[in-house]
């Protein structure tokens, strides 16, 4: 028998979409009820974000009752979308995929519906766009009613289900990625310029390898990049940028400054150069390691 998944009835959020878009990827035959009824939040197999109760043993994930449902050790609080995931999220995508997909979107959408604040606004009235802006898009300011929202939550859960398999996908391309980072630089004589021969998640390995200046990588338009290494996986500042009077250079007059003659343009931030050839990225990066 399918099982059925209960969650509240009313305005929805990106916690709620994703908890029940995790669990239709656990069980992809399971109905979705919407209810605030006691009796029919009881009668269901799992309870999400409603019930006041959180007992992953009878598969009850609310986080709303007195105290809450726990609080990890960086002080963001569970919600449902991360009681679920701490549930199912190993079986879904292996114990690695889970901590990366944990940080990038569940820690996220926990703090946002904790009222856990996780950036420092600069600018008057400009936040981030979020998931929750998102699914929001979807909402008419003229409809409303249960029906309605049942229909805009059901069509919201299934972008969460696509987009939770594609990050299932590429936390694990990015696992495989960042382990031959690691052995390439490791292998490294030299590890001031890092060489890649193939399109790899670098940041991370790299802004922890403090010998690392600047990385020469593929690019996917067919030329070949450089780019300074960040001080840390967050931030934009470089360990070191190109020089100058290289900023926003393109073509002739970038390969007469340099001396590069495939040299094709320098960033004005100065983070990036890229070349047609990876000897010429190559170069452009020894020149300005040594400037």
């Amino acid at each position: 028998m399918s099982k059925t998944i209960a969650t509240h009835s009313g305005m929805f959020h990106a916690d709620d979409v994703f908890a029940v878009a995790t669990l239709l990827l656990m069980y992809p035959d399971a109905n979705v009820v919407r209810t605030r009824d006691e009796e029919k939040i009881r009668s269901a197999e799992i309870a999400v974000d409603v019930g006041g109760e959180y007992d992953p043993a009878k598969m009850l994930f609310d986080h709303h009752q007195q105290g809450g449902a726990g609080v990890r050790g960086n002080a963001i609080p569970y919600a449902s979308f991360g009681l679920v995931w701490k549930q199912f999220g190993e079986q879904l995508a292996g114990p690695e995929a889970k901590q990366l997909i944990e940080e990038k979107l569940v820690m996220p959408i926990d703090a946002h519906d904790n009222g856990v604040s996780i950036y420092t606004p600069m600018f008057d009235r400009i936040k981030p766009y979020t998931i929750t802006d998102f699914f929001y898009s979807f909402m008419s300011y003229e409809e409303e009613g249960e029906e309605y929202l049942m229909e805009v939550f059901l069509k919201n859960v299934g972008i969460a289900k696509e987009l939770l398999k594609r990050e299932i996908d590429k936390s694990r391309d990015k696992i495989d990625g960042m382990e031959k980072v690691r052995k390439i630089v490791d292998a490294a004589a030299d590890k001031r310029i890092i060489i890649l021969d193939e399109v790899l998640p670098w940041e991370q390995i790299l802004s922890l390898t403090p010998e690392s200046i600047f990385v020469v990588y593929p690019r996917r338009e067919g030329n070949w990049g450089a780019k300074g290494v960040p001080l840390n996986s967050i931030g934009f500042e470089r360990r070191k940028l190109f020089p100058e009077n290289w900023a926003g250079k393109t073509g002739g007059e970038l390969a007469e400054i340099t001396g590069v003659s495939d040299a094709v343009f320098v960033h004005r931030g100065r983070f990036m150069a890229v070349a047609k050839s990876k000897e010429g990225a190559l170069e452009l990066a020894k020149i300005a390691l040594n400037a």
